[in-house]
């Protein structure tokens, strides 16, 4: 499973918090996420990052 973040994100940091494995904010502006697929023991965190979105900015992509 793989994560994108979308042009919503407004860079509040909460998917770094959630999952620092796989997401990261850049410049204290956006956020964006790893390009490979997310290390097994990443992939729970990071669906609580995409739950916890207040922007709904991450995007799930199940290869």
């Amino acid at each position: 499973m793989r994560f994108r973040v979308n042009d919503q994100c407004i860079g509040c940091g909460s998917c770094e918090y959630h999952c620092p494995k796989v997401f990261k904010v850049i410049d204290d502006t956006y956020a964006v996420a790893i390009e490979e697929e997310a290390p097994a023991d990443c992939v729970d965190d990071a669906m609580v990052a995409v739950e916890n979105c207040p922007a709904s900015a991450i995007e799930i992509i199940e290869d």
